[in-house]
């Protein structure tokens, strides 16, 4: 590793604050994402990124598969920016009997609602209709018909996804963040990338943000809509659980990238080592001393 920059008073003031938060206990840290607080299957990445003195993390989130229901289309009690709540660093149980099932505090943006989020493969201990369930849908049959209600302006969509890891890192420098960009690449998280890379007036430096990404690994699948308050599947349940099963087969691979970006980063942020069998040319003239 080359000697990187001291990081400047700025930097060490923004990233002391956000020490003072992530040491909170986890019913006193509050973040933007829906659960609020770190995902336990990266809390060791995120402590190791957070001992170099030049990072610190300010988002994360360890990978998940969710199943979203879209707000009200706009004119049918939603705003106009009827988007999705972004990832950050996990998400909150809402509901009993379903254990995985989460939401925002108010439904997410535009009146959406998650119906179902795990950060681990999925699960079915429920029998042939227990992904119906455990996805929010309850026991009300699909229709073919249901299908072509999609188009109607109330409906609202539901969607099943799987999202790797995401990161987002402050960084001290430009020489910093490109260390963190270069450990990214080679793990397999081919987005990652940087912004906010001009230094602002009065900081000792620039700050890069540092985003760790893959979209090689997500998609995005309809899997039913709402009508009149009333979920259904439009798709059968062997595709529901072609979904489950490609979901839980791309945790393995996101587990194998996190562990990949962990040995990177450490690599690349680790003193230089001292030249094996090297002497100083003081050394080697006391051993020719000796010698004579």
């Amino acid at each position: 590793m080359k000697n990187l920059p001291t990081p400047g008073k700025v930097f060490i003031s923004k990233k002391q604050k956000i020490l003072s938060q992530l040491s909170l206990p986890d019913e006193q840290y509050t973040d933007a994402s829906p659960k609020g607080s770190v995902d336990e299957g990266i809390r060791y990445l995120i402590d190791q990124i957070n001992m170099q003195a030049g990072l610190v993390t300010t988002s994360s989130c360890a990978g998940r598969v969710s199943v979203y229901l879209e707000g009200p289309k706009f004119g049918q009690g939603a705003s106009s920016s009827d988007g999705e709540e972004t990832a950050g660093n996990g998400d909150v149980a809402v509901e009993a009997g379903r254990e995985n099932a989460v939401a925002s505090s108010v439904g997410g943006k535009g009146g959406g609602e998650w119906l179902f989020v795990s950060h681990d493969p999925v699960k079915n201990d429920a029998g042939e209709s227990g992904y119906e369930r455990l996805f929010g849908f309850g026991t009300v049959p699909a229709r073919e018909q249901f299908v072509q209600d999609v188009f109607a302006p109330s409906t609202r969509l539901i969607h099943f996804k799987f999202e790797p890891m995401i990161l987002h890192i402050l960084t001290a420098s430009l020489e910093h963040a490109q260390l963190v960009i270069q450990a990214g690449m080679e793990a397999g998280f081919r987005e990652s990338g940087a912004v906010s890379l001009l230094k602002k007036s009065g900081d000792d430096d620039a700050n890069p943000m540092v985003a760790i990404r893959s979209m090689g690994l997500s998609f995005d699948s309809l899997i039913g809509a709402e009508n009149d308050g009333i979920r259904r599947l439009i798709v059968s349940s062997e595709y529901l659980k072609m979904l489950v099963r490609i979901a839980n087969e791309r945790f393995v691979e996101n587990q194998k990238r996190i562990a990949r970006f962990s040995a990177a980063l450490e690599s690349a942020f680790a003193p230089p080592k001292a030249k094996a069998n090297w002497e100083s040319a003081q050394a080697r003239r006391e051993q020719g001393v000796n010698f004579l």
